[in-house]
C-alpha cells in the first residue's frame, strides 16, 4: 500500500500518524503551539487523549514532557499506542473516564480538546457531547495549585468553559480567538487558565486558523 495512504503528517512532516476514521484536526497543532510557549510545565494530563494527536505535537516542541493521557475508549487508546510508537515517543496510557476517575494525582497542566460539537456530535464522528461545565470543572481538580489549564473550544460554547473555570476558582485567563479567512466571526477559540490566581482575563487579537507558521513551521503562540 502506498505509504500516503497509510500516513499523514503534521508540521511540516514532523509528526505523523495512521489514516482513519478519527484523524486530527488542526485543533490539535494550536493546542499544542499554544502550550509549548510555557516553560514552567513538567508534568501534563492530557484529558480525552484521543489518537495523541495533541500530546504528539507538543512532544515534537518540547520532547522532555512527561505526559499521561486519559480517554473513556479503549480503541481511541490503541489508536494513540500506534501513533506514540511510530513517532518514537512515551505518553502513559489509561483507559478512564474522567469523570469517574478515582485518583489524588495532580499534575503541572492538564490539557483537553474535549469531545463537544454544535448539534449532532455523530455527524462530526464523535461518540457523545460532554457537559463541558461539568468536564472543566472536573479537569480544574486534577490540577497542582497554581497550576495551568488549557483548551481549545468552538467559540458558541467558551462561555460556558470560561463560567467553570471562574468557579473553579482559576483566574489568569487568556483567550486567543481563531478566524478562517475572510471571516469576521471567530470559529474557534484557544484558552488558558491558572488554578488559585485572582489575575484578570486577557484577550489577545485573532489569528487566521490556516496560519502556516503554526501549522506546518511549527512556531509556538
Amino acid at each position: 500500500m502506498n505509504q500516503k495512504q497509510v500516513f499523514f503528517t503534521v508540521l511540516g512532516g514532523r509528526v505523523k500518524f495512521y489514516r482513519g476514521d478519527y484523524n486530527l484536526t488542526s485543533d490539535a497543532v494550536w493546542l499544542a503551539a499554544f502550550i509549548a510557549k510555557n516553560t514552567k510545565i513538567k508534568n501534563i494530563l492530557d484529558v480525552g487523549i484521543g489518537t495523541g494527536g495533541v500530546s504528539l505535537c507538543l512532544l515534537e516542541h518540547k520532547p522532555d514532557l512527561e505526559i499521561t493521557g486519559i480517554d473513556i475508549s479503549q480503541k481511541m487508546l490503541g489508536k494513540a499506542e500506534k501513533n506514540a510508537e511510530l513517532n518514537n515517543r512515551q505518553i502513559k496510557l489509561l483507559n478512564e473516564d474522567i469523570l469517574s476517575w478515582k485518583t489524588s494525582k495532580t499534575f503541572d497542566a492538564v490539557i483537553t480538546n474535549p469531545p463537544y460539537f454544535k448539534g449532532n456530535a455523530a455527524k462530526h464522528g464523535a461518540h457523545h457531547n460532554v457537559d463541558l461545565n461539568k468536564w472543566t470543572m472536573t479537569c480544574l481538580k486534577r490540577v497542582k495549585p497554581r497550576g495551568y489549564f488549557y483548551t481549545i473550544i468552538d467559540t458558541n460554547v467558551a462561555g460556558e468553559v470560561i463560567a467553570a473555570l471562574y468557579n473553579g476558582k482559576a483566574g489568569d485567563i487568556e483567550i486567543i480567538p481563531l478566524f478562517s479567512t475572510g471571516k469576521k466571526i471567530a470559529e474557534r477559540v484557544l484558552i488558558s487558565a491558572r488554578l488559585g490566581v485572582k489575575t484578570g482575563t486577557k484577550i489577545y487579537s485573532g489569528m487566521l486558523i490556516n496560519d502556516k507558521k503554526i501549522l506546518q513551521d511549527a512556531n509556538l503562540i
